[in-house]
């Protein structure tokens, strides 16, 4: 099947990728809360993964395995803490398995710059792990799950990356941010921010979890935030010469190119609902 897909053309990947994905995620986000934890602890592994992966590839040796268990550990506390099944207190089992990382760096004796690698290991578990269990905090809304927060947010960002492609491909011409991705414009941001409009318009209309102002605001957020997260994941490619985070994703490039926007988004989201919600 990957083997078909690189054969076509760049459009035709990326829309049948798509397609194939927001079937897989939807399906996941719509059915219960248990595939939908099982579907963010897979695409957060990945992505931590990935993100080690090419740490590795400008010589870094961080603790890919177990940062990405740490990971993992801190999307299912906060699973658990949130739907009441344990008490809050257990997410103080996050401090000793973050400490435990020094002393894992202590027995690795080829390693030229323990530091530096610690350093990678927590920055993989902050960049990645952190933003995925908060969205995970963000659909365990009063206790209860409630995909609508979470498809919500999902809607834009696509919105918002659809509508800044095709702008940009169309029309773009005015430099967004040309030191750093020569090929973002600001046709690209105004298109991706139109789209996002229309979705959260959408949103406000059919869902009812809020009022629709509020998904206005969580569209700009994706916007505003979601760009500068594609940029920062443009910096750390350009900083280790490559292009795409990967080719997991035929017309996508990796995980991090598809949910760099989401990365940084997230933060932002949840501080947005839990002090106006």
């Amino acid at each position: 099947m990957k083997e078909r897909l690189t054969n076509l053309n760049n459009l035709q990947q990326r829309t049948i990728t798509a397609l194939a994905g927001v079937f897989v995620i939807i399906s996941c986000i719509l059915y219960n809360e248990l595939t939908f934890l099982l579907l963010f602890c897979t695409i957060s592994s990945l992505t931590q993964l990935e993100f080690y992966k090419l740490l590795g590839l400008d010589g870094n040796q961080p603790l890919t395995y177990y940062g990405t268990f740490c990971g993992t550990v801190m999307m299912l506390l906060a699973y658990l803490i949130e739907q009441d099944i344990v008490p809050f207190e257990n997410y103080f089992i996050i401090s000793p398995l973050l400490s435990m990382i020094f002393f894992i760096k202590l027995y690795k004796k080829n390693d030229l710059k323990p530091f530096t690698n610690i350093g990678f290991t927590f920055l993989g578990i902050i960049y990645v792990a952190l933003p995925f269990a908060l969205i995970i905090v963000m659909a365990m809304r009063g206790g209860n799950y409630n995909y609508e927060i979470v498809l919500g947010s999902l809607l834009l960002l696509w919105a918002s990356d659809i509508g800044g492609y095709f702008a940009g491909t169309k029309f773009g011409k005015r430099k967004l941010f040309e030191r750093i991705s020569p090929k973002k414009s600001w046709e690209g941001a105004i298109g991706s921010a139109v789209f996002a409009a229309f979705i959260a318009f959408a949103l406000g209309y059919y869902f009812r979890t809020f009022e629709p102002w509020k998904w206005y605001c969580i569209g700009a957020i994706i916007v505003v935030v979601g760009t500068y997260g594609d940029l920062v994941e443009s910096l750390f490619k350009r900083s280790i010469a490559i292009k795409d985070s990967g080719s997991s994703i035929p017309g996508h490039g990796g995980f991090l190119d598809r949910f760099d926007g989401l990365l940084l988004s997230a933060p932002f989201i949840v501080t947005f609902l839990k002090l106006f919600s």
